[in-house]
């Protein structure tokens, strides 16, 4: 049971190394991606948070419940193509 917080530190290391590894180098920010992939591999968890936090690209959100965008008849493309 004491090696539990050891074990999920390895989890969340070899996690944030797969995704930092498979990201396309355009996506990342701050640093280079092999900058990131060596601060990962040498600090270790706290290299992994920082990718999270600082290097990993943000990721777009589809719009929620309720949030479509009205598009005006006129602009409305299949609309358009109906008349």
């Amino acid at each position: 049971m004491r090696f539990f917080p050891l074990l999920i530190s390895f989890i969340i290391t070899v996690y944030t190394l797969v995704d930092c590894a498979r990201t396309d180098n355009s996506e990342i920010r701050n640093l280079p991606k092999w900058g990131w992939i060596l601060l990962i591999v040498i600090i270790g968890t706290i290299g992994s948070i920082a990718y999270w936090i600082l290097g990993r690209p943000k990721r777009q959100r589809p719009p929620g419940p309720g949030k479509h965008k009205i598009i005006p008849p006129d602009d409305d493309p299949d609309f358009l193509r109906k008349l």
